[in-house]
């Protein structure tokens, strides 16, 4: 693993930045450190996690009358504040809990109706919470639509945009260009240097209508799969087992029969590019 090469590294005529250069690796994404909360509040954010994927529109009345049920007394800004930070959005409303970009970089959603018959095609990009032992951090991910393969993804510490420049840079270089990208209108995706990217790369950009998170289902599939069949079951200690437990479940992910396609998503994806 890259990351693993530069911490044993033992010789010191490279700097880390040089190494991280060398590998096309962000350096600050290089040592993971969960982000710190308290004890109960992350048992919080991560009871809300998996209540978001069983009700998708669960809002923070929804979400303190749930945990009211299961004997959790939060108030309203607690677990608004909560569920912003665990990147926890209802498909409906969603004004008061999506942090919205500049209205200037938002894009119309291209693939209603959109027959994909082929890879790079269409991707889709998102980001998702990850409750970890101690902390938790944030993954960012590319799923091809024809094939459902897994073009890059991440780990990082914060929401911002920098963390999905690094994957969408990773995709591109490791698998070429997708003629669409689809998003959601978080402010990651409409900023300035995101749209720039894409733009420079001449990929067509897309995003969700606003509140509409089936916009962008199948990433949003792959959340629910991925953390109901390891992240949920297997909580990380620290950012390093994190990243070697994800990388060693996608390389399953991507070598068995998925349902929505009947093939293995790395099988289609290679055999029909």
């Amino acid at each position: 693993m890259k990351k693993e090469l530069i911490l044993s590294n033992h010789d010191k005529s490279l700097s880390v930045r040089q190494q991280c250069e060398l590998m096309n690796i962000s350096r600050s994404s290089l040592y993971y450190k969960p982000i710190g909360e308290k004890p109960e509040n992350l048992e919080i954010m991560q009871i809300m996690d998996k209540h978001i994927l069983e009700e998708p529109t669960a809002g923070v009345l929804t979400m303190q009358s749930m945990l009211s049920d299961n004997g959790i007394k939060a108030g309203y800004e607690r677990v608004r504040r909560l569920m912003r930070k665990a990147n926890i959005r209802p498909i409906y409303p969603r004004r008061h809990l999506t942090v919205l970009g500049e209205k200037k970089y938002l894009h119309p959603y291209l693939l209603k109706d959109l027959k994909i018959n082929r890879p790079n095609q269409v991707w889709e990009i998102d980001i998702t919470y990850i409750p970890m032992e101690k902390g938790f951090m944030y993954l960012t991910a590319i799923i091809d639509v024809y094939s459902r393969a897994i073009m890059a993804w991440g780990l990082s510490n914060t929401l911002d945009a920098q963390a999905s420049l690094e994957v969408i840079k990773q995709a591109i270089k490791t698998n070429g260009k997708p003629e669409i990208l689809n998003s959601d209108q978080g402010s990651q995706f409409t900023c300035l240097q995101y749209v720039d990217l894409l733009k420079k790369e001449n990929i067509k950009i897309s995003m969700d209508g606003k509140g509409r998170a089936l916009d962008n289902i199948y990433i949003e599939r792959f959340w629910r799969t991925i953390k109901y069949q390891h992240i949920y079951l297997n909580p990380a200690e620290d950012g390093i087992t994190l990243y070697r437990g994800i990388k060693k479940w996608m390389e399953r992910y991507h070598n068995r029969n998925h349902q929505g396609i009947n093939k293995k998503p790395i099988e289609k994806y290679k055999n029909a590019a």
